[in-house]
């Protein structure tokens, strides 16, 4: 009885060295990759803002320059998302949004929308979406180039009973039997829109004059 005693209490303790061991490596191993990993997340992150923004037309870090928004209905966002100023030589030229499409197919679509300080569309991407593979996921543009037909266009140059698709009396495209993914996004960057119209000074403020 002893000896089985023993033993269990031989394999316990084997089992939590062990475990000891196993925990010290793989802190260490997160450790020695956290700011790889952080380095590469931003890298992405910082190329795909940057496809929503004219090549070249900005010298800044989108990334590290990012400044907080609160929820707004026309954002689509119901917690604090960011904003990406755009600056060449110190002035800002542009903002990308971080906006959130909430009816789409098959739940939330974010995209990020960049507009120039004219008030054109710079581009829209696709940031995170659950639509249908095969079907709904042409909004990416690594699998179609429908969401470039946003590019340059502003409430100026459209009307707004023309922000929808084509099925409803609007000028955007679709995908037959996919139509309520692009109704969902239309109606996010014209909102988008309208939000930055309404908060244009407080966006495109200078790097100066913004708190920190």
């Amino acid at each position: 009885m002893k000896a089985v005693a023993r033993a269990a209490l031989s394999t316990g303790l084997a089992l939590l060295v062990f475990s000891a061991i196993g925990t010290l490596l793989l802190s260490g191993t997160y450790d020695l990759t956290y700011d790889a990993i952080t380095r590469s997340e931003q890298a992405t992150k910082q190329a795909l803002i940057a496809q929503t923004l004219p090549p070249a037309s900005f010298d800044n870090n989108l990334v590290a320059d990012a400044r907080p928004l609160a929820p707004d209905a026309l954002l689509g966002t119901r917690k604090p998302t960011l904003a990406y100023p755009a600056r060449l030589k110190d002035k800002t030229v542009a903002v990308v949004l971080e906006v959130t499409a909430p009816d789409g197919y098959a739940g939330e679509i974010r995209l990020l929308v960049g507009i120039l300080a004219d008030g054109r569309l710079g581009g829209v991407r696709v940031a995170q979406h659950k639509e249908t593979p095969g079907l709904g996921d042409y909004i990416e543009v690594q699998k179609s180039p429908w969401i470039r037909q946003f590019d340059g266009l502003s409430l100026a140059s459209v009307a707004q009973d023309q922000w929808r698709v084509r099925k409803d009396g609007g000028r955007f495209d679709y995908m037959a039997g996919a139509t309520i993914t692009p109704r969902a996004i239309v109606k996010a960057v014209h909102n988008a829109l309208r939000y930055f119209d309404r908060h244009k000074a407080e966006l495109l403020m200078p790097a100066t004059e913004v708190k920190p």
